[in-house]
């Protein structure tokens, strides 16, 4: 599993499918989200679309 470096989207490829950034193998902290518009979180993260996210990635 990888994590993009732009949206912290998680992702087994090489290129993000959602703002085709690079991925990077290097990331720790799972956050799922189902409702970005009802989310705090994702919020302060800028997460719009559902899905599993990455907290850091380096």
């Amino acid at each position: 599993m990888r994590a993009c470096r732009k949206c912290h989207r998680l992702t087994e490829g090489d290129v993000c499918p959602i703002c085709a950034g690079p991925t990077s193998q290097y990331w720790s902290g799972y956050l799922a989200i189902l409702d970005p518009d009802r989310s705090e979180i994702a919020k302060k993260m800028n997460i719009r679309v559902p899905g599993e996210y990455a907290l850091k990635v380096r």
